[in-house]
């Protein structure tokens, strides 16, 4: 009678006294459910409603349960929603971003993936597998606002992530490397600008932040036999491109190199009788050279599992030029999705 007049005092006490005298009665649990639940403390709630559906065959709790986890579900839902259209409230939080997840450790994944499925609002099963354990996760794309007010509370659950406006990608100058034309405390290079002018740059080793390198597949038509003897058409992988980009953030810029596109022949000889190498020895020679150059600097070399959880992406990674010119004769979601890696490397 005190739920139905909402005398919730009266309520309170009388359960106090009931809990003496039959702490196990199923009624009594259910109402003790529903007093947490009117006084706000929805965890409690729920665990005691949950609980009930485990260990009680009497229907008419069973059903009154269902309805209590029905109902904190709602709030919560209203809750989100509420929180989600403020989070997205201004000009600048509508803008296309990307949430990303950072890898855990598979000793730290039990516990995160509860409190990831918990906020993600999935099962524990589908949120431990969503976890990634070597490098990061491409795992949102969306409305800043929205990403941010998710990361938020993912960061607060000791889960690593991060978030960031394409924009932020879009704003990076991107220079194509042609060769080194010295190289003492300062460098020079020769490259080309986004406009296709060549030019050169001089800079300090010192100023290089980061160092992104990937393998992007190089895709061939070739023509096969089928299980059944019939000749067709096939687009396969015939080899890589190797890139590495040397980030300046104080330039707001990065230098790109790739190993068809150097001139390992001119400039500065960082490899003696190159033309009498393959381009995968000068590659090494140069990236070896480059070692030497930047002994501190940290190498970020996971794009590849990366790319394999944003390459379809499209829409998103349609709004990102990817500022490498290799020759495609279809169009690929590679290209963009390194420079989205190395990018992000950058914002970061």
């Amino acid at each position: 009678m005190a739920f139905e007049h909402k005398d919730y005092q009266t309520a309170a006490k009388l359960l106090k006294q009931l809990q003496k005298e039959s702490p196990e009665n199923p009624w009594v649990q259910y109402y003790l459910g529903r007093l947490h639940e009117v006084s706000g403390k929805r965890q409690d709630a729920e665990k005691i409603y949950r609980q009930l559906l485990r260990d009680t065959t009497n229907i008419k709790i069973v059903t009154l349960a269902r309805q209590g986890l029905r109902r904190l579900q709602e709030i919560e839902q209203e809750k989100r929603q509420r929180a989600i259209s403020q989070a997205t409230s201004q000009a600048s939080d509508i803008e296309l971003g990307v949430l990303i997840l950072e890898p855990l450790s598979n000793e730290m994944k039990t516990e995160a993936s509860q409190k990831f499925a918990q906020i993600m609002q999935l099962d524990p099963y589908t949120a431990r597998l969503i976890l990634p354990s070597r490098g990061w996760r491409l795992y949102r794309t969306g409305q800043v606002g929205e990403l941010k007010f998710y990361g938020e509370q993912l960061q607060q659950a000791g889960i690593p992530c991060f978030w960031a406006k394409i924009t932020q990608i879009q704003q990076i100058q991107v220079f194509q490397v042609k060769h080194f034309r010295e190289s003492a405390l300062q460098a020079t290079i020769v490259c080309r600008n986004e406009a296709n002018q060549l030019g050169s740059l001089t800079f300090d080793w010192s100023e290089i932040t980061a160092r992104v390198v990937g393998l992007l597949p190089i895709f061939e038509e070739v023509v096969d036999r089928n299980i059944r003897g019939k000749l067709e058409r096939k687009t396969q992988t015939q080899d890589y491109a190797q890139f590495c980009d040397l980030h300046l953030p104080g330039r707001r810029c990065i230098l790109r190199l790739y190993d068809y596109g150097y001139e390992f022949q001119q400039g500065l000889e960082i490899i003696p009788q190159a033309n009498q190498n393959t381009i995968r020895i000068n590659w090494n020679s140069l990236s070896s050279w480059i070692d030497q150059k930047l002994p501190q600097v940290k190498i970020w070399s996971d794009f590849t599992p990366f790319a394999d959880t944003a390459l379809d992406q499209t829409e998103m990674l349609s709004h990102i030029k990817s500022h490498i010119d290799l020759f495609r004769r279809e169009q690929t979601n590679w290209d963009s999705a390194f420079h989205l890696y190395s990018g992000l490397v950058f914002v970061k």
